[in-house]
């Protein structure tokens, strides 16, 4: 091997190294708590998930039901009477770059900065 294909090896070792110590950074920053519910538009709910008891609430739109659940800090939706129920099928809401999101009723539960302002990769 010569030295132009071992620094080329070295370079792509670190560049590697690198991505991994950023994504462990990344996946183990503080989880947000704040989420916002939103139907056709308009912002139903702002919650913070740490202050929330457990509890299950029904949000009624014109197109149907939704149950979402609260526990443990965690949020989903628990039952829909839309014909998919992707959006129970979609869990705990875990991810800001995954909302959870029942198109049938409109609804949308995503978490949001500290301002309320509901996250850029979110919209």
């Amino acid at each position: 091997m010569n030295l132009k294909v071992k620094i080329l090896i070295a370079i792509a070792a670190v560049i590697f190294a690198a991505g991994i110590i950023v994504s462990v950074i990344i996946m183990n920053a503080p989880k947000k708590n704040n989420v916002q519910i939103k139907s056709g538009g308009k912002v139903l709910y702002t919650l913070d998930l740490s202050q929330e008891a457990d509890r299950a609430f029904e949000i009624k739109t014109d197109s149907g039901s939704n149950t979402v659940e609260i526990k443990d800090g965690k949020i989903r939706v628990k039952d829909a009477d839309c014909p998919d129920k992707t959006c129970v099928r979609m869990g705990w809401l875990d991810s800001a770059a995954m909302p959870i999101v029942c198109l049938p009723h409109d609804l949308v539960i995503a978490f949001t900065d500290a301002d309320g302002g509901v996250d850029a990769i979110s919209e």
